[in-house]
């Protein structure tokens, strides 16, 4: 899908999807009925162009298609019946937080962490099972068969499209903010096509953050998370030149940063750090905070950053983490030491940034040999067209 009629579709197609579900409760059947009023949407505004409110186009359409559909089954199961007499009521009623409540249920405790993360990206962020298969290094078909079984498992056990209780919202609060942030980044750094290709779901995931701020005002990660977001989003006009090639962090344009979103990120961490309750997500932020502060590459409080990856990376102990102190540590130390932390790092063996951070420290260190097989390694990896044109271009540089 390429055309501006596609593009909106895919756009709005996150929300009434989760509104569908509301209205049917039920993912496949919401789903078989979002395609088919993608299907209808593709031949009317072809024609007719696309409507002021394409999302409450789709939704009717949508609903209509799905009544349709039970309607002609000669026997329908008290599931079905139940998803018809709920298409029959108004359809006016706003959509409120669907969002907010699909990805509660994405993350219900009876579902693995793995499930939660590939239903979530699947449903609300719409990615094809495809690219999540490859997010998660494994093939097509598992993926699909792992989606299925979480889609099939809220069936059977019945679990609510709702919202949880008080009482309920810590226990799946990490989850929560896991898949938020994982759908954020994939706005932020899409998987295939340009690095920005899906940056309608960024700004998604800052929307679903506020809500869930609103939601629980007095968890600390919540603001963290929201920070995190804003801090990072704002960059996002300075990440890609003229030609669409990235654009690294040292030498963008910072004057095409958001600094209302780095002002608004700062006075959030500053307020929910007095709390004293750190957590992973307030940490990052403070981390994106200190680069949109600064006036210059050089002008950035590099040493506090270090600091601030070391603790992270006590806390949260990932490949990520580490690569990114290995940059930070490398501006104050000097490229060998940003190499020593890169070393015996697992399961980096199939992750781009992992090998083309370590081609730029190896470059920056005049080991243009080993760059050049880093960069190669990295080139044998999956990643974005943005990434691929940029890396290609830096070892051609060698």
């Amino acid at each position: 899908m390429t055309g501006p009629v596609e593009e909106t579709i895919r756009i709005e197609g996150g929300r009434v999807l989760a509104t569908l579900i509301r209205f049917l409760g039920d993912f496949e059947m919401a789903e078989d009925a979002l395609q088919d009023a993608a299907i209808s949407a593709l031949q009317h505004w072809t024609v007719d162009g696309v409507p002021k409110n394409p999302a409450a186009w789709l939704t009717t359409v949508a609903r209509n298609k799905a009544l349709d559909r039970i309607r002609r089954e000669g026997r329908r199961s008290a599931r079905e019946k139940e998803a018809a007499l709920m298409l029959l009521e108004p359809t006016d009623q706003p959509a409120g937080d669907d969002g907010l409540r699909l990805i509660f249920t994405c993350c219900h405790p009876a579902l693995s962490p793995e499930a939660r993360v590939a239903l979530t990206l699947r449903t609300v962020a719409g990615l094809t099972t495809d690219e999540i298969a490859r997010a998660f290094l494994v093939a097509a078909p598992t993926m699909g068969q792992r989606i299925s079984r979480a889609k099939r498992k809220i069936a059977v056990a019945r679990i609510p499209y709702r919202i949880p209780g008080a009482h309920e919202l810590p226990d799946r609060l990490g989850a929560v903010l896991a898949v938020l942030y994982l759908a954020f980044t994939t706005g932020h750094h899409a998987p295939t096509g340009r690095l920005d290709s899906r940056v309608d779901l960024a700004a998604e995931a800052i929307r679903l953050a506020r809500l869930l701020c609103d939601l629980m005002p007095d968890e600390p990660e919540c603001w963290g998370l929201l920070a995190l977001m804003l801090a990072t989003h704002a960059r996002h006009d300075a990440r890609l030149d003229t030609l669409g090639r990235p654009v690294l962090l040292a030498d963008q344009d910072r004057t095409l940063w958001d600094r209302a979103a780095i002002s608004e990120a700062s006075e959030v961490v500053e307020r929910v750090l007095l709390r004293r309750r750190i957590g992973p997500y307030q940490i990052q932020a403070a981390i994106a905070c200190l680069h949109g502060q600064a006036g210059s590459d050089a002008e950035t409080d590099w040493k506090q950053i270090v600091d601030l990856y070391r603790m992270l990376d006590t806390i949260t102990p990932t490949p990520v983490v580490r690569v990114n102190r290995a940059v930070a540590e490398a501006k104050v130390f000097g490229p060998e030491a940003g190499l020593d932390l890169l070393e015996g790092v697992a399961g980096v063996d199939a992750w781009h940034l992992y090998w083309s951070t370590r081609a730029e420290l190896l470059r920056l260190a005049d080991r243009r040999d080993e760059a050049g097989a880093a960069y190669r390694r990295a080139l044998d990896c999956e990643m974005n067209e943005s990434d691929r044109r940029f890396i290609e271009e830096r070892h051609g540089s060698l």
